[in-house]
């Protein structure tokens, strides 16, 4: 067990290309080291300074930028035995007084330095850079030591091909480049929903719910591969959907795709009028149906993702810097999860969302709206409310059974127990007062989530309940005074 970190879920790296016997002896000396001190994979980009010292790569999903949506303060969702490493980092980080430094938006490992040595490699910086960090400004000079010390490491664990940061970027364009942007600009409290890809080839189901859809949503959500399941792809899902005239917003997960699919994807979407993409991390391999594939880490996480495709669109070049002729259009978003973490967390992990370039953050399902509230009043105390539009969850519930399996197994969910008695007393009654119930109860959550200023829309989602989604999207009273103040 590491004497800092949780212990690692996947061994160290290994190095592409053999490397001389001296130089094996010391990396593997280096490997024991940290291993034992930090439970270090070898990545060959140590980001310890910015985590409180606790080591990332012991996260099952290996992710760089924070917790996912899955997490719980108890354990890690892929191995319950073990704690979460984000929870252990960002717990230490609050203790010691360094959570702002966890704002630094975190390199995607080169697969060209995992496994090799970084003494050395910091040895050789430091040897080449006038700048210093000097000794001898440690007794004379400290305060321009620090700030030596901090502009030397940021240099080493920031590759010239990333430079990520802690600010804030704005769009570089003016004119909105989709429909749900233009119509958030100009003020408008949107609809959007959610629809399952199909299982199949066939389109015909697919029409028939699109085209009940028509004219009530600003913007048709398609699942990309949730649950590690396959489907239609959300791409193809979004060209069928542009087709019929409505407005889709593609999600992307990073879970099955290297950082070449990803920038080829959202390359090929732009080209066909896809103007919208969601951006996640992606459920784990390991809630996929059997047989799963190898529990190995992600190539990206959300927060990288959305870094590449900002700077494709807004700065004209690829992650490995070739220039980009004709940049690809798009408004990004990233998910939301005000139940699953606390606050002063989740708004830590939207803020390096918003900074990396979300655009609009679509929520879990809103079943509380006192402690929703407190998810926006934190996000408003880093300013993050006038950077990106919020749109909130609302899942109506088909029955009673529904209700307590996603209170119990879907993170990130959470239903009072008031709003469980509400669906069991309508399950005494029968099936179709259970479904009516389940309407009421999500009427009443969209009527107070339309009062809310810092709400910009509703994002409607229901689980193979087609026409619930259906029935809601095209309530008058759900419609009526969407025009946000």
């Amino acid at each position: 067990m590491p004497l800092f970190s949780p212990r690692r879920f996947q061994p160290p790296f290994q190095p592409i290309t053999r490397e001389s016997l001296p130089l094996r002896l010391f990396t593997g000396f280096e490997r024991t080291s940290k291993g034992a001190l930090f439970g270090c994979r070898m990545c060959g980009n140590c980001i310890l300074q910015e985590t409180a010292f606790v080591c990332p790569m012991t996260c099952p999903k290996g992710l760089r930028n924070g917790l996912c949506g899955d997490a719980t303060p108890e354990h890690c969702s892929i191995d319950p035995s073990r704690p979460c490493t984000w929870y252990v980092i960002y717990d230490r980080a609050e203790r010691l007084g360094r959570t702002e430094r966890l704002l630094e938006i975190n390199a995607p490992i080169d697969g060209a330095r995992a496994g090799r040595e970084t003494w050395l490699e910091a040895l050789r910086l430091w040897r080449e850079r006038a700048a210093g960090p000097h000794p001898r400004d440690f007794i004379f000079h400290p305060s321009k030591f620090k700030a030596d010390w901090e502009q030397f490491f940021y240099a080493l664990r920031q590759p010239s091909w990333w430079h990520g940061d802690s600010a804030y970027h704005a769009p570089a364009y003016t004119e909105p480049v989709s429909g749900l942007e233009s119509r958030l600009r100009a003020g408008e409290f949107v609809i959007t929903t959610e629809v399952t890809p199909p299982l199949d080839v066939s389109t015909d189901d697919l029409m028939k719910r699109l085209s009940a859809l028509a004219g009530h949503v600003a913007g048709v959500n398609f699942t990309d591969n949730a649950s590690a399941s396959a489907r239609m792809s959300s791409l193809v899902c979004s060209k069928i959907a542009l087709d019929a005239g409505l407005e889709p917003v593609m999600q992307l997960q990073a879970r099955d795709r290297s950082r070449p699919v990803i920038q080829s994807e959202v390359l090929g979407a732009a080209a066909l009028g896809v103007r919208n993409i969601l951006c996640l991390s992606g459920d784990h391999h390991a809630f996929g149906r059997s047989p799963v594939a190898v529990s190995d880490q992600f190539d990206l996480d959300v927060v990288q993702v959305l870094w590449i495709l900002r700077r494709m669109r807004d700065e004209g070049k690829y992650l490995d810097g070739r220039p980009i002729k004709k940049r690809p259009q798009y408004f990004l978003g990233a998910a939301g999860s005000p139940f699953g973490v606390p606050p002063k967390y989740e708004a830590i992990r939207a803020e390096k969302k918003i900074n990396a370039g979300a655009q609009f953050i679509q929520t879990q399902p809103v079943f509380d709206v006192p402690r929703f509230t407190e998810w926006l009043e934190a996000l408003d105390r880093r300013s993050l409310l006038e950077k990106a539009y919020v749109l909130a969850g609302v899942a109506p519930l088909k029955s009673a059974k529904a209700a307590r399996f996603m209170a119990a197994k879907v993170p990130g969910i959470y239903i009072p127990p008031e709003i469980i008695a509400r669906m069991d007393r309508a399950a005494e009654v029968g099936k179709e007062a259970e479904q009516e119930e389940g309407i009421t109860i999500a009427r009443e959550f969209i009527e107070a989530l339309k009062q809310i200023k810092a709400v910009h829309g509703l994002h409607i989602m229901a689980v193979n309940w087609d026409s619930a989604v259906a029935r809601l999207v095209q309530d008058d009273h759900v419609l009526a005074g969407t025009a946000t103040a």
